[in-house]
């Protein structure tokens, strides 16, 4: 069996890889995202797709006909056509909370980072210049401790930062179609949250519905002075809005790991911005996460290969 890697992995990732399928008769290829000859070749008899971020297309899948099975190394398919694959009768993926841990800790550093204003201190700093900042700056810096920290969205992410931010004094209320049990936070409305919370976090799934969840409407609702985290879908936002409401005081600041389209262009206008805080689209990307994804990805090449029912799938 042959599985392909479409991804720019670290020579960590690549080795692991190599040696988890090494070990379960597999032979594992990686390729980097920007080599679409090399991918061409290499899909063209692989029965397995090892997914990470650059979007499978029809044409990808045609050019693959041995093909049976795109393994999501994450959760989000919605960079997959999943009706080509349906089509093409190729079984579809995904892999729900292997990376949970990690999401939830660059949520919370994102969250510390912007009210804390980390990058600009840092930046500050290396300029020879961190004793004598710009005094207004001082005046937006604060603490979780008291805060309304509102969750949109509650699943395996909010879940495990919820007692956290408790534990450092904050109150956490969230918005689901659907509440859930629990007794780290209180269920709000989508409008009722983005108009109480200091801090409002997405966590919900990129689909029609919540594309550009956050508009001028939602952004305009919010708290004057609140920020806003995003370590879910780059759609999720309406990034020109996001940007007035930053440069006109709307908001406090932002944290984002994801954008409407990545990679970010370097002259996009929320990279100047001074109260935001940026990371590419790494909140997933550790070493233990990568640990777990192998084991499930692996595990479901191997019941490919025994035609037996695969985990996570969804199509």
């Amino acid at each position: 069996m042959k599985a392909v890697l479409q991804y720019r992995a670290s020579p960590g990732f690549r080795d692991r890889l190599v040696q988890m399928a090494s070990a379960a008769d597999i032979e594992a290829v990686v390729v980097d995202e920007t080599d679409d000859a090399g991918f061409a070749r290499e899909i063209a008899e692989a029965e397995v797709l090892l997914h990470v971020l650059k979007p499978v297309t029809a044409t990808m899948i045609a050019a693959a006909p041995r093909l049976r099975l795109i393994q999501k190394i994450g959760v989000g398919v919605n960079t997959i056509d999943l009706e080509a694959a349906k089509l093409r009768s190729v079984a579809v993926a995904n892999m729900p909370g292997t990376n949970s841990q990690a999401v939830a800790e660059i949520t919370l550093a994102l969250i510390l980072a912007t009210l804390r204003r980390l990058n600009y201190f840092d930046l500050l700093i290396r300029r020879g210049q961190g004793w004598t900042p710009d005094l207004a700056v001082i005046d937006t810096v604060g603490e979780i401790c008291g805060k309304i920290v509102g969750f949109v969205g509650f699943g395996a992410v909010p879940s495990r930062l919820a007692p956290a931010l408790k534990a450092l004094g904050a109150r956490v209320i969230y918005a689901e179609r659907e509440p859930r049990k629990t007794e780290v936070a209180e269920h709000r409305e989508l409008g009722e949250l983005l108009q109480t919370a200091d801090i409002v976090s997405l966590h919900a799934p990129l689909t029609e519905n919540t594309r550009q969840l956050i508009n001028a409407e939602a952004l305009a609702q919010m708290k004057p002075g609140a920020i806003l985290i995003n370590t879910a879908r780059g759609e999720l936002i309406d990034q020109v809005a996001l940007v007035d409401a930053l440069k006109g005081g709307r908001l406090r600041g932002a944290g984002l790991d994801v954008f409407d389209r990545e990679p970010v262009d370097p002259s996009d206008p929320l990279l100047a911005l001074a109260n935001v805080v940026v990371t590419p689209h790494v909140a997933w990307l550790t070493q233990e996460t990568l640990e777990r994804s192998l084991g499930v990805a692996i595990e479901n090449c191997q019941r490919i290969r025994r035609d037996e029912p695969l985990l996570h799938r969804l199509t």
